[in-house]
């Protein structure tokens, strides 16, 4: 494909920060919508949402009065609720605090016959922590910073679902958690897991248990939260021994003892020469450091290029 000069924008987060923590609250809601509609999957994976061709959306939730969809798109800066009926009431995200956002979509689903209640307060936020209906303090929304962030999640979706097509094993979508605002795609070995001992901030520990119920290598992307910077991680459940001291590419990852993950500064992969080859090096070193130490069965699990099916 052909990409634009700016498909790896600048992300620093100074200027946007304000307006990263609402959008960050503003997709906690939209989630939990889909929360509340959505058959359960495994690993949680069907309350995610999905980077697309004007900024971030749920896909399809089926009401018992009709399915739609919601919308965050980041052209028009406007939150659209499309149903498949062919309505598609929107409002302007600009000037809105958490509660106003809260209170519009509320409205708009009320008015479609598609109302719904969800739990409405944030998670995997450490406290103290307001509820949505009262979230007057967050309300920055900066337009041209969510262009670009949502430029980058376009080019980073991009890359996940390359790195994605190279294996056969159990592989989930690239999506992005509002729990923690990260677009990921993991990796499955097969085998369980230890039990995971929870400890996410205001999330049931029973969430985390079955999301790390199998051995995995998962890797994605935050905007900048807890870490200063927008960066990429890279990390494996249970971490096998000697994966932390592992060489893994480029030259810019470093292991993040505290966070108990690989970590590369986006900053690295966009200054890149190719930022996809980059950012692919980085994804597969950390990878192999941990298919390698946790003894996975390569050999069933990758789709080498040799073995790709002929066009």
């Amino acid at each position: 494909m052909t990409l634009t000069h700016d498909a790896w924008p600048p992300l620093p987060l100074e200027p946007w920060q304000d307006t990263m923590e609402t959008l960050h609250l503003w997709t906690q809601i939209v989630g939990k919508v889909r929360l509340a509609l959505t058959p359960w999957a495994n690993h949680s994976w069907h309350v995610t949402l999905y980077p697309g061709a004007r900024g971030l959306t749920t896909g399809p939730i089926h009401h018992p009065h009709g399915t739609f969809e919601i919308e965050f798109d980041f052209r028009r800066h406007h939150l659209a609720v499309v149903t498949a009926t062919g309505e598609a009431p929107s409002f302007a995200l600009e000037g809105l605090s958490v509660a106003g956002f809260y209170q519009a979509l509320m409205v708009v689903l009320d008015n479609l016959g598609l109302s719904v209640e969800i739990w409405p307060r944030p998670v995997e936020l450490s406290d103290p922590i307001t509820p949505f209906p009262d979230d007057h303090g967050h309300a920055a929304y900066d337009p041209e910073a969510v262009a670009r962030y949502w430029q980058a999640l376009l080019s980073i979706h991009r890359v996940l679902g390359v790195f994605r097509s190279r294996f056969l094993g159990k592989v989930s979508p690239v999506h992005y958690f509002w729990g923690a605002s990260d677009l990921a795609v993991t990796r499955f070995s097969g085998r369980t897991a230890p039990r995971h001992p929870g400890g996410a901030p205001n999330c049931a520990d029973w969430v985390m248990e079955e999301a790390y119920s199998h051995e995995l290598s998962s890797a994605g992307f935050w905007p900048g939260a807890g870490l200063g910077e927008a960066a990429f991680y890279a990390y494996a459940y249970p971490e096998p021994s000697g994966f932390r001291t592992a060489q893994v590419e480029p030259a810019a990852a470093y292991y993040h003892a505290d966070l108990g993950e690989f970590v590369l500064p986006y900053e690295a992969v966009r200054t890149a020469a190719e930022p996809d080859a980059t950012l692919l090096a980085f994804l597969q070193s950390t990878y192999v450091a941990a298919a390698e130490l946790g003894h996975w069965n390569r050999a069933e699990l990758e789709f080498g290029a040799d073995r790709l099916p002929a066009r």
